[in-house]
C-alpha cells in the first residue's frame, strides 16, 4: 500500500510528518519514503521527474534533518541511518530544481556557524594547505590508480560528440588546455598543481613544451617524477614539492588544474596575484575551474557543505561573477572561456561506476564500509550538481598586459 498523506496515520517517526509535507513541495519528481515499519509514503513533484526511493533504518533521521539540515542528513547517511537502491537517482532527483528548499531549514544557521569556524580553522596558510591536500591526496596512489583511467587525472574530462572513451576525453582536455594557453613548442610553462603528472607528460610529449611542475602532495610527486622518468621526458619537465607561493621566475603560460578550488577564499588574492607576478607580458595562465551558480554563491558561501568537511577541507568553489572580480582585481583580463559541465556529470558518474566495480580491492587496501559510502555521495552528488547546472566547470584563460 502507498500512501499520500500522514493524516490518521499513528506511531509516525517524530518530524516526519514535517519533512514529508517539505518533499511535497518539489518542483518536480517523485520520493518514496519507506519507513522501519514498512510504510511506504509517497512525495510526488508538481511535474514528472526522477524516481527515488528513501529506505529508513533510524526513526530519529527527521529529527536530524530538522535540526541540522542538509550536512546532518550527509552524516546520517555515513552514519547508515538511510539507504537508497540508487543513490546516483535520489541525487538527481535532489538537484533538478529541488534543491533550493533545504536551504532554509530549522537548525541549520547554528549548524553552518558550527561548521564555518571548523573551516575557518583550516583555511589555507602554507602549512595548512599541506594537511589538507594530504587529506585527499595522500590516500595513496593505489587507490586513485584503481578506479581513474590510464591518464591518472583526477578531474573533468572533455567529452567530444562521438566519443565514449574516458582517456582520450582526459586528453582532449590537455589539448584544449594548451590551445587556450596559446603556447608554442619550446615554451616553458608553469603547471600549479600538477596532479600525478599527465597534463605536463602530455605538453612535453605531444606539444613540445617545457614544463615546472609544482604540487604539495607527496605522493603525487613521488608518482609524477618516477612517471616522467619512465617516458624519457625528464629534460622536458621538472616537478617540485612546493607551494605555487614559494615559486620564483617568469614563465611562457600557466595552467591550473582543478587547483584552484583548495586555494581558500581568503587566499585568492594572492593566488592570482602569482599568477601576475609568474607570468612573461602578454602571456596566459589558462586555469580549469569549477563555479557555483551567481544565484547561490551566496547561500553557498555562508555554509560548509559535505564536500568541504569531508573530501576537501579548507576549500572553496567561485562563482563565475567573483572569479571573474578577482582576475581583474589582480590587473590580469580575461580573454576566453569554455563550460563543459555535462562532461564533468559524465566523468563522476563513471567514476563511481569503476569505484564500485572495484570496491574489493580498494577494500583490500583498508578502506572500510563507510568510506565507501562517503565517496559514493561524493561522487554521486557531484554528478547531479553538474548535470543540474547547479555547478559549472570552466576553462578560463587570464592575460597578463603586454
Amino acid at each position: 500500500m502507498i500512501l499520500t498523506t500522514t493524516e490518521n496515520q499513528k506511531d509516525l517517526p517524530r518530524y516526519f510528518t514535517r519533512v514529508f509535507d517539505m518533499a511535497k513541495g518539489m518542483q518536480r519528481g517523485r520520493l518514496d519514503f519507506v519507513l522501519p515499519d514498512g510504510r511506504r509514503f509517497r512525495a510526488d513533484g508538481a511535474e514528472p521527474g526522477y524516481v527515488a526511493e528513501l529506505q529508513i533504518h533510524n526513526a530519529d533521521i527527521f529529527a536530524r534533518l530538522i535540526r541540522e539540515g542538509d550536512l546532518g542528513f550527509c552524516d546520517a547517511y555515513l552514519d547508515g541511518w538511510w539507504s537508497t537502491p540508487d543513490l546516483q537517482a535520489f541525487m538527481d532527483l535532489v538537484h533538478d530544481g529541488n534543491d533550493e528548499m533545504y536551504d532554509g531549514f530549522p537548525g541549520m544557521g547554528l549548524v553552518r556557524a558550527y561548521e564555518r569556524m571548523r573551516f575557518w580553522l583550516q583555511s589555507n596558510s602554507k602549512r595548512q594547505a599541506k594537511k589538507n591536500i594530504s587529506y585527499h591526496y595522500d590516500l595513496g596512489n593505489d587507490f586513485y590508480a584503481l578506479w581513474l583511467d590510464d591518464t591518472m587525472t583526477y578531474s573533468s574530462a572533455l567529452f567530444e560528440p562521438g566519443q565514449n572513451s574516458m582517456e582520450q576525453a582526459q586528453i582532449a582536455k590537455y589539448a584544449s588546455m594548451v590551445d587556450q594557453m596559446g603556447a608554442k613548442p619550446g615554451d616553458h610553462i608553469l603547471e600549479i598543481g600538477c596532479g600525478w603528472g599527465g597534463f605536463a607528460e602530455y605538453a612535453a610529449k605531444e606539444r613540445g613544451l617545457r614544463v615546472t611542475g609544482l604540487t604539495i602532495s607527496e605522493e603525487q610527486f613521488k608518482y609524477a617524477k618516477e612517471r616522467i622518468e619512465k617516458a624519457g621526458l625528464s629534460d622536458l619537465v621538472t616537478f617540485k614539492l612546493q607551494d605555487y607561493r614559494d615559486e620564483k621566475g617568469t614563465y611562457d603560460g600557466i595552467a591550473s588544474i582543478e587547483m584552484f578550488e583548495a586555494v581558500g577564499e581568503k587566499y585568492w588574492p594572492v593566488y592570482f596575484n602569482t599568477l601576475r607576478e609568474r607570468l612573461k607580458p602578454g602571456k596566459n595562465a589558462t586555469l580549469q575551474i569549477i563555479t557555483v551558480q551567481d544565484r547561490r554563491w551566496e547561500v553557498y558561501k555562508r555554509g560548509v557543505d559535505f564536500i568541504q568537511k569531508y573530501i576537501f577541507p579548507g576549500g572553496m568553489l567561485p562563482s563565475p561573477g567573483a572569479l571573474k572580480a578577482e582576475v581583474e582585481k589582480a590587473g590580469l583580463t580575461v580573454a576566453r572561456h569554455i563550460e563543459f559541465g555535462e562532461s564533468y556529470s559524465q566523468t563522476l558518474r563513471r567514476w563511481h561506476d569503476t569505484f564500485n566495480e572495484k570496491w574489493d580491492d580498494v577494500a583490500s587496501l583498508g578502506f572500510d564500509d563507510r568510506f565507501r559510502r562517503m565517496w559514493n555521495f561524493y561522487l554521486t552528488s557531484c554528478a547531479a550538481t553538474f548535470h543540474s547546472g547547479n555547478c559549472d566547470v570552466t576553462q578560463i584563460t587570464v592575460t597578463k598586459p603586454a
